[in-house]
């Protein structure tokens, strides 16, 4: 496939209903992006974008519910039907950049070709021109051979790689991004370019690293990415934790140090579940200031509070930073079969109903990536089963037949500490013995706590 050449796209109504409203409206418009690449590639894309010379107000006027909220003139279009929405931005051209990441000026323009070459790499630097005939038949326009570079499998930039990554040193991590997940070898001069502004990684925001980590972790084989990053000196830049984690020796089946364990243990993990992933890949970052006589002793403890400086940089959620903070912690448990019931719910409780099934597939993945296979007696396999069948049980003290009104009326306690107190001792009552959970017993139990 190359330049001017007939490619047929088959477009879903959405976007085939917004480029020939745009196309009446006597605009150019085109497919650019990631869509094009895809149909190039033989994959079927999943986000459609757009291109055109119509400046961004009538691209709004022309679509009623559309949002325009950026000075980079991109409009999103919601579609009537309920399919996905389609952004649709204006031909550009953009002055010199301040601090690698925004441009001082952004203008808009008609040339297809100008818009094209502002973008970061030749293999999104593409574009689909409609055609006049049957729907879905249109041109290629590719000035900068991205669809040569596809085939050949480089990731090379457009134009100058320095004068690229210079603007947005956020191109820096795309071509992790990018080579990693695409199976692409770099262009020699891509890579110098990247080697020599690896450190201008630093200057971009957390919420942008974040989003392409995710998206990162969200390919067949992130590990991929990763190791690439290591190589270019970007990993050191944006996740140093993690990088400080080579070298560090494993006395585990598979081979490799603990960073090479680390990225395995990802890779291992669900692609659907990014955040998962990413406590993966930092579940064993504590290990490298724990290091004593062959054992990382309390590395989980330490792994935890690393993790939480490694997310509060990203500007990671918090309901997710917490998410991954608890897998952290608590992903060295040791179970043996003779744990007694009690015990069984001592680890629910200490763990959390709602984080069982995330700690489970951690440790499913990290004991692939050791190479260690879960002993059908005996092992977290069984645990597992005997967690789920605890979670049955009264685990929390909501779920107490009592409450402290009922020991404020029937006791003659006033509510304050007393109250919690006496509510806490229940609940571990009930965590030896579940039968004791009725409201007869649990008063007589209070009133035998209360005298003592």
């Amino acid at each position: 496939m190359r330049d001017g050449e007939t490619l047929r796209i088959d477009l879903p109504a959405g976007p085939s209903r917004v480029l020939a409203d745009l196309r009446a409206s006597g605009a150019e418009v085109v497919l650019v992006g990631g869509c094009v690449r895809d149909v190039v590639r033989g994959v079927e894309p999943i986000d459609w974008d757009v291109a055109t010379s119509a400046p961004p107000e009538a691209v709004a006027a022309l679509f009623p519910g559309s949002i325009w909220e950026n000075r980079f003139g991109t409009v999103t279009v919601r579609d009537p039907d309920g399919g996905p929405s389609v952004e649709v931005t204006t031909y550009r051209s953009e002055s010199a950049y301040r601090d690698q990441r925004r441009p001082e000026e952004v203008t808009w323009g008609t040339s297809l070709t100008d818009d094209l070459a502002r973008r970061d790499f030749t293999i999104n630097a593409m574009a689909w021109l409609p055609g006049d005939g049957a729907t879905g038949t249109g041109t290629l326009v590719d000035p900068f051979g991205g669809a040569a570079d596809l085939e050949a499998g480089v990731l090379r930039a457009v134009g100058d790689p320095d004068e690229r990554f210079a603007e947005d040193a956020l191109r820096l991590i795309r071509a992790g991004r990018f080579a990693g997940r695409l199976s692409l070898r770099l262009d020699p001069a891509t890579e110098a370019a990247i080697r020599r502004g690896a450190l201008a990684a630093a200057t971009v925001s957390g919420e942008r690293v974040q989003d392409e980590l995710l998206r990162i972790l969200g390919g067949a084989s992130p590990s991929a990415a990763f190791e690439l990053m290591e190589r270019l000196g970007l990993l050191a830049v944006l996740l140093p934790e993690l990088a400080a984690l080579r070298g560090i020796p494993q006395r585990k089946p598979l081979p490799g140090d603990a960073l090479d364990h680390s990225l395995r243990t990802a890779d291992a993990l669900p692609a659907a579940d990014g955040v998962l992933r990413l406590a993966g890949l930092l579940h064993d970052v504590g290990k490298v200031t724990t290091l004593a006589e062959g054992h990382f002793l309390y590395h989980e403890v330490e792994g935890e509070r690393l993790a939480g400086e490694v997310l509060e940089r990203l500007r990671l959620p918090k309901a997710d930073a917490r998410r991954i903070g608890r897998l952290v912690r608590h992903h060295m448990f040791v179970y043996t079969s003779d744990w007694t019931d009690t015990a069984v719910r001592r680890f629910v409780r200490r763990v959390g109903t709602d984080l069982l099934p995330d700690l489970f597939a951690l440790r499913a993945a990290d004991d692939a990536a050791s190479g260690i296979v879960d002993p059908e007696v005996g092992g977290w396999g069984e645990l597992q089963r005997r967690a789920l069948a605890a979670t049955l049980d009264p685990l929390e003290p909501n779920q107490l037949a009592i409450g402290g009104d009922d020991l404020v009326a029937e006791l003659g306690i006033a509510p304050g500490p007393a109250i919690g107190a006496l509510l806490s001792g229940l609940l571990e009552a009930v965590l030896e013995d579940p039968s004791l959970n009725s409201r007869d017993r649990l008063l007589a139990l209070a009133r035998t706590m209360a005298a003592a």
